[in-house]
């Protein structure tokens, strides 16, 4: 070995590179730094639900997102933490959509059934609400009048209108869901519609429509002049 080859000589130990001097190895991006960098939308459903829930999540997104949380813990697909922070997350998302434009105008059922949508995503029992609108179809307020179960709810005339009066609407949209089936109405459906309807006349507060809904679209009665 040639001595004076600087190539083959031991280094000094001041000259041995520090651990921060040394190149550093590619990492592969986590989901979390791919989420905060380039945004979640960028993730498949199976990464979204490791990211939300952790590693261990299984199942499919949209059985998840249609099931009771206590189911999921007692067939052991989630764990209680994670059917928390599911609902949790769920919640959110409603609240967030609670939370856009707070007088929106709604003068067709397409309207109303783009604003209540979101809000509707993953509630699996019937909601029945009441959109309080002004004379130019701005809304006042939404009411949460009843909740049932799966495949009925029950609902009292009195609070349907109590929150119209306060708000001094001039018209109602009534809307209610149907989370297991079809978005056309029942003959309950029909039936109590045309109570609500004839109360509304002696309160002087016009129904204009009643919107049916589930995930695969809805039906106005007003459009099937079912009023």
């Amino acid at each position: 070995m040639d001595l004076h080859d600087d190539k083959n000589r031991w280094l000094e130990p001041d000259e041995v590179p520090t651990k921060d001097e040394r190149p550093a190895a590619r990492r592969k991006p986590t989901l979390a730094s791919r989420a905060v960098n380039d945004g979640a939308t960028g993730l498949d459903d199976s990464e979204l639900l490791h990211l939300v829930l952790g590693d261990k999540a299984r199942g499919r997104l949209s059985d998840l997102l249609h099931a009771d949380p206590a189911e999921l813990v007692v067939g052991a697909l989630l764990s209680e933490a994670q059917a928390a922070r599911l609902a949790g997350a769920l919640e959110l998302c409603r609240r967030l959509a609670q939370h856009r434009d707070e007088r929106p105008r709604l003068p067709t059922a397409a309207a109303v059934w783009n604003w209540v949508r979101p809000s509707l995503t993953g509630v699996r029992r019937e909601v029945f609400r009441a959109l309080c609108l002004d004379a130019r179809s701005r809304l006042l307020r939404d009411v949460k009048v009843a909740e049932g179960s799966v495949d009925s709810c029950h609902v009292d005339p009195r609070e349907v209108f109590g929150p119209a009066v306060a708000s001094r609407c001039s018209a109602l949209v009534l809307v209610h869901s149907h989370p297991s089936g079809s978005p056309d109405p029942s003959t309950q459906d029909i039936q109590l519609t045309q109570q609500l309807v004839r109360a509304g006349e002696l309160l002087c507060i016009r129904v204009l429509d009643h919107v049916v809904v589930s995930e695969s679209g809805f039906v106005s009665m007003a459009q099937r002049k079912l009023l």
